[in-house]
């Protein structure tokens, strides 16, 4: 088993001194100010990482249980990064809690990602559920230039929304889904409490856009999994995609599939 998770590690361009520090499986990777757990493909050809942040009151732990999300993200050739929050949440601008630094406590883990994995940032994808899409597109916004790209389920910016010069202009090549019939997580978002509310998809997406200077003329349909897809091209590192289905609030093993594969990794 060490043979051959070194052979990972010198594949993927890690420093073989690490490889004796493996985390993994139920083995939590620990960074200063949390940890995540991480599960690589078992036939070795590991291409990238999918870093995957959970729903409101799940886990890292939890999550590597969703096997149908974890064996469709390692079918890509990708290791499957599951990003643990503290006390079921995260702590995003807008957020209803203030429990940690987590733009620098994802800083941490992409470094980590990257000095003990050997996953540089051209080989991170970046994506997650519901309040965790909201913390991939924080992330995607705060940090985009670490990221390959981002596909993301049910969740997006809150408000107050980031004005576009609030963001990186590094933003990588995005695929969101979202469903019309989602109660939780509306397209238009919706309040909690008195004080919270949950943003806009639609203008989150044009923040987007806006920030990474797509060809918003050049917007076409493309289809993807039977679902028409807003898909506009030209943007500084590639297309920027919305897929609104029919469905609810649901992260679905068969969405990802499609969403790595239209952003550039097959299985």
């Amino acid at each position: 088993m060490f043979r051959r998770l070194l052979a990972v590690a010198l594949c993927l361009g890690a420093d073989p001194g690490l490889a004796g520090s493996y985390c993994g499986g139920d083995v939590a990777c620990t960074v200063d100010g949390g940890n995540y757990r991480i599960e690589l493909p078992q036939d070795g050809d590991v291409r990238g990482a999918y870093v995957y942040f959970h729903g409101f009151k799940s886990s890292a732990e939890l999550q590597m249980r969703q096997r149908a999300l974890v064996d469709t993200t390692l079918a890509h050739h990708l290791a499957y990064v599951a990003v643990d929050g503290l006390a079921g949440g995260w702590s995003y601008p807008g957020a209803p809690r203030r429990d940690r630094d987590e733009r620098r406590f994802i800083g941490n883990v992409l470094n980590d990602l990257q000095n003990r994995h050997g996953f540089a940032p051209e080989k991170v994808i970046v994506g997650g559920f519901s309040v965790g899409a909201s913390m991939a597109w924080y992330t995607a916004c705060e940090q985009g230039g670490r990221v390959a790209a981002m596909v993301t389920f049910s969740g997006v910016f809150w408000d107050p929304l980031p004005k576009a010069a609030d963001c990186t202009g590094n933003l990588p090549p995005m695929i969101h889904f979202h469903g019309t019939a989602d109660r939780t997580f509306p397209l238009a978002g919706r309040a909690i409490g008195k004080t919270f509310h949950q943003g806009d998809a639609l203008k989150s997406v044009a923040i987007y856009r806006e920030r990474a200077r797509c060809d918003l003329p050049a917007a076409h349909k493309s289809t993807i999994d039977g679902i028409v897809c807003d898909d506009v091209p030209g943007c500084l590192r590639g297309e920027s995609i919305l897929c609104i289905h029919d469905g609810g609030h649901e992260a679905r093993p068969d969405l990802l599939d499609a969403g790595l594969t239209a952003l550039g990794y097959p299985k």
